[in-house]
């Protein structure tokens, strides 16, 4: 099937036009003919037009997260599917102007339009986080500003993620999509994106609608991330001088190079904008007339009056975070550890066993939610029926944290996989003492994909020296958690801490395996190269 001509897709969707094309994937327009309703249907675009199973996998399973991301900010998935071998998703069709579009036209916008903008965008991150979903390639090209004057965010799930087997597939390098003009400096050096990715990309598209120019500027791709990885951005105030000062300052902390040192997360930035989204003007030809009724407006003045005339309806009180850069993920049945067993139904052997494999079905149909609510509650009975400690509980246990983490659901599956560990810690045997050290690499990787890069490193620096003294400091295990330890710790901004980190790895490498190792080379790459720039 050729993505460019007018056809009908699965006997419904009639394709009439290509909209966009980018990196991961490309956009056609049609009409669904069954519900005669506009559509965008997003393709995946494989590599070379040849099957990847692990790229498809993941693109049903972000296909699947951003469908059940409701928000009046995020175009609503309708359907989804393959055919001749193409993966589509089908979209709500937006209609507006892009945010880059719009700043090209105007010069620049205005302090109040930039503030609501992306207050409108930090409340579609808010969500998003709290999902555990990381856009990854947020920039104004992304955004879409509708003529009632909301604003849509694109694209969530065709910047496909990386593999999270395990903490090595958040940390290479050369993996990561996105746009360098807009890409964080741990996104550029170790591959690795966060709900603090982004917020520095919301800081360089304010920064971009502010003065009408990009945070910085250069003739190649490898220029410009050396310029987002080592340079200072040049202050809105001195580029307009008219912006106030507490706003300036919230670009300024998005827009900090090492990821700890911004700001929370998008319901914080989201407080520190709200206040400078006023005096908004009509912008002609891009909205409709400020006489004619608009339902859209009308309906969210209301709900600004829930909890009083000024109410938000975000709570940005230090209680209200989660700490280290993301926010709390919605409470969910799935996402919660059994808090008693008083009222648990007895399980036997067999339906454990009957249960597990019904869980691998759904999981590998994508239903990770399903499946975790179905592990949840068998863990709960099996808990009252055997013990926490039993081994089918135990299995029971690690396929639920598996499932939670397959499924996105990092702030859910962190504390099952600790509570794991603090269960089985101290117990005999080594394949116990493997599954404990595995609990505590998948728990460290959870804290990094949710952005909390230091809970990660304290983490996982305990876990190498208990490897060490388990396996000896020069078994593969503890050499390859020295080198992902490297990459985070690149990754969280601590680039004296890393080159050490990683220097120390590439002289015990050469030492055990010679200067020819594919990690070496790996290394040499990154010493000689971002980590010296």
């Amino acid at each position: 099937m050729r993505l460019t001509e007018k056809r009908m897709l699965a006997d419904r969707y009639e394709l009439t036009a290509p909209l966009a094309r980018g990196g991961m994937g490309q956009v056609m327009v049609g009409r669904d003919v069954r519900l005669d309703r506009e559509i965008a249907v997003k393709f995946l675009r494989l590599p070379d037009g040849e099957q990847d199973p692990d790229m498809v996998r993941r693109f049903v399973r972000e296909s699947r997260i951003t469908a059940g991301l409701r928000h009046p900010g995020v175009p609503a998935v309708f359907d989804g599917g393959s055919e001749d071998g193409h993966h589509y998703l089908v979209m709500q069709r937006v209609h507006g102007i892009g945010l880059h579009d719009l700043v090209s036209e105007q010069g620049r916008l205005s302090v109040g339009w930039s503030a609501c903008v992306a207050a409108q965008v930090c409340s579609v991150l808010s969500a998003a986080h709290g999902a555990s979903l990381v856009h990854r390639d947020l920039k104004p090209a992304n955004m879409m500003l509708e003529r009632e004057g909301t604003v849509k965010v694109l694209d969530f799930g065709l910047a496909v993620a990386l593999d999270r087997a395990d903490m090595s597939q958040i940390t290479r390098t050369g993996h990561t999509p996105g746009t360098p003009a807009y890409m964080a400096p741990e996104q550029l050096l170790a591959g690795s994106s966060t709900p603090l990715s982004d917020l520095y990309a919301l800081g360089c598209t304010l920064h971009e609608m502010l003065t009408g120019q990009r945070v910085f500027t250069a003739s190649t791709s490898f220029a410009l991330a050396s310029k987002q990885v080592n340079e200072a951005p040049t202050g809105v105030r001195r580029l307009r001088p008219d912006v106030p000062a507490d706003l300036a300052e919230v670009v300024s902390a998005l827009l900090e190079k090492r990821p700890e040192d911004r700001p929370a997360g998008a319901d914080e930035v989201y407080g520190r904008l709200i206040g400078f989204a006023t005096g908004l003007e009509h912008i002609p030809g891009e909205l409709n007339q400020p006489h004619l009724p608009s339902p859209h407006r009308m309906y969210g003045a209301a709900v600004a009056r829930v909890f009083g005339p000024a109410g938000t309806g975000a709570d940005t009180s230090a209680d209200s975070r989660a700490g280290d850069g993301a926010p709390a993920a919605p409470d969910t049945p799935a996402d919660q550890a059994p808090e008693s067993t008083v009222d648990a139904v007895p399980l036997s052997r067999v339906e454990v066993e009957r249960t597990r494999d019904e869980a691998a079905e759904l999981g590998s149909s994508a239903r990770y939610q399903q499946a975790a609510q179905t592990l949840r509650e068998a863990v709960s009975s099996a808990t009252a029926s055997f013990g926490p400690t039993d081994p089918d509980t135990v299995r029971l246990r690690m396929d639920w944290a598996n499932v939670l983490f397959e499924g996105g659901n990092f702030r859910g599956a962190a504390p099952v996989y600790g509570e794991l560990v603090e269960d089985l810690e101290g117990m005999e045997g080594e394949e116990n003492q493997s599954l404990v050290f595995r609990c505590r690499l998948q728990n460290a990787t959870c804290h990094a994909l949710s952005g909390r890069t230091g809970a990660a490193l304290s983490i996982l620096s305990d876990l190498l020296d208990d490897e060490v003294d388990v396996y000896g400091h020069d078994d593969h295990r503890p050499l390859e958690l020295r080198r992902q330890i490297g990459l985070l710790e690149l990754a969280a901004g601590r680039r004296k801490d890393a080159e050490h980190t990683l220097r120390d790895l590439r002289e015990d490498l050469v030492r055990l395996h010679g200067p020819g190792h594919p990690t070496v080379a790996q290394l040499n790459d990154q010493l000689n190269g971002s980590l010296t720039q």
